[in-house]
């Protein structure tokens, strides 16, 4: 018997999806390519986003198939008075799209432009990571919503059964029955002391009939404090509760990087792509974070982005500077009270002799009491005075680290065994 099986999911809001797997499938060079071109031009903060990406036609360009004409075989073009037979023609000038750029502009002919492809965010993230061989766990996390809890938030009138709360139901019906009969129950009380007061046994008409009256009035007031319900509708209360963000607190990440002579653009490169994984990283587990770049060599100063990856400087290297100045800058801005401080440094190892152990002494001295994590990566395979230095710290102090990054795809790998303890609570 055939089956005919019909799937009627709907594909969400982008019904190509398939397509756009297939496509980033089959061209996985040109869009990394184009990925890194981009993340070259983008800040730590901007790293989140989606991306257009241009491809040439050219690289897009799939190859046709089509029937030889066979044999041998001539053919008279119809109006030919310019070429004869066994003329050479030469090749047009420019072509495949390309023109010279040269002559005057016109309101003829066509272009060529490039492929437009946009990145969604998840998408530009997982080729991003790809390279840095981040496991799809992870990668899943780092666009998780934020958590939420649930928080009491009073009593309503209205809810679920499972909600109600009886003890402050009957506390509301006791009030309610205590102030819709006190009248009733202190008249009520002065009618029985009235008739308690008159003879008994007197056979009088008056006193019979006052009597009479009073038992009736007793009766009737009886009768409506009976009547007053014992629980009613609007007794009922239910715990209310709403859904609120869990408040998280406030992280400050420090950037600390050599911009001597020695560091080069690649050497640049590897420092970046560490920061930008410390800061999404941290974006995790605070909702607030600020970043404080600190560039150095012979001196240290706090600087924008743009001047922190792209500046180069000569001549020698003080690490301590740096040190000194994001000290400086905790103590007159960033209360260990009220803030996380988180510290990353990046350089080749070089250093003025003379300077590294005076970079141990502020480090394990003065900024380790200061942060919660300290991490030092070097982008250069020498061990020189400065690693070894910092070596003497890591043997003691759990929340310093230290590791060796010498091409793109190790800066994962040391990243994860750098933070595999920042799962535990602060």
């Amino acid at each position: 018997m055939l089956q005919q099986i019909i799937d009627r999911r709907l594909a969400g809001k982008n019904k190509s999806i398939g397509n756009r797997e297939r496509f980033l499938r089959r061209y996985q060079g040109q869009v990394r390519e184009a990925v890194r071109r981009a993340i070259d031009k983008r800040g730590i903060r901007e790293i989140e986003q989606g991306e257009d990406i241009h491809l040439p036609k050219r690289d897009i360009s799939e190859p046709t198939f089509g029937h030889g004409s066979g044999g041998a075989r001539e053919i008279v073009h119809p109006g030919n008075k310019e070429y004869v037979r066994g003329d050479h023609i030469e090749r047009p000038q420019g072509g495949s799209g390309r023109g010279s750029g040269q002559g005057q502009a016109g309101d003829s002919g066509e272009g060529e432009d490039d492929f437009v492809f946009h990145l969604t965010k998840e998408e530009f993230m997982q080729i991003f990571f790809d390279d840095l061989a981040l496991p799809r766990l992870v990668r899943s996390q780092l666009v998780e919503m934020p958590e939420m809890k649930s928080q009491r938030a009073g009593y309503s009138s209205t809810g679920t059964p499972s909600n109600l709360s009886v003890i402050r139901s009957m506390r509301g019906a006791i009030g309610r029955r205590v102030a819709i009969g006190a009248g009733s129950r202190a008249e009520l009380a002065l009618l029985i002391a009235e008739l308690a007061a008159m003879p008994e046994g007197s056979a009088e008409p008056a006193v019979l009939l006052a009597r009479e009256v009073l038992e009736t009035k007793i009766t009737a007031l009886r009768n409506r404090l009976d009547r007053i319900p014992y629980l009613d509708p609007i007794d009922l209360r239910f715990r209310n509760r709403v859904r609120l963000p869990i408040p998280t607190a406030k992280a400050v990440m420090f950037c600390l990087m050599d911009v001597s002579g020695s560091m080069d653009e690649a050497r640049k490169d590897l420092s970046k792509r560490f920061f930008i994984l410390l800061y999404l990283f941290l974006t995790r587990h605070y909702e607030r974070i600020e970043l404080v770049f600190i560039r150095h060599h012979t001196q240290a100063q706090e600087v924008d982005e743009e001047g922190f990856f792209h500046s180069t400087e000569t001549g020698g290297t003080v690490v301590s500077s740096a040190l000194v100045l994001m000290e400086e800058i905790i103590r007159n801005r960033y209360p260990t009270s009220e803030w996380n401080i988180y510290g990353a440094q990046a350089s080749d190892g070089d250093n003025w002799h003379h300077d590294s152990g005076r970079c141990r002494q502020i480090v394990a001295d003065q900024l380790l009491p200061l942060v919660r994590y300290f991490a030092y990566v070097q982008v250069a395979e020498p061990e020189q005075n400065l690693w070894e230095e910092y070596a003497q710290i890591a043997q003691t102090q759990r929340h310093f680290a230290m590791r060796k990054v010498l091409e793109p795809s190790q800066i994962y790998p040391v990243f994860r065994e750098l933070f595999k303890k920042e799962g535990a609570p602060a």
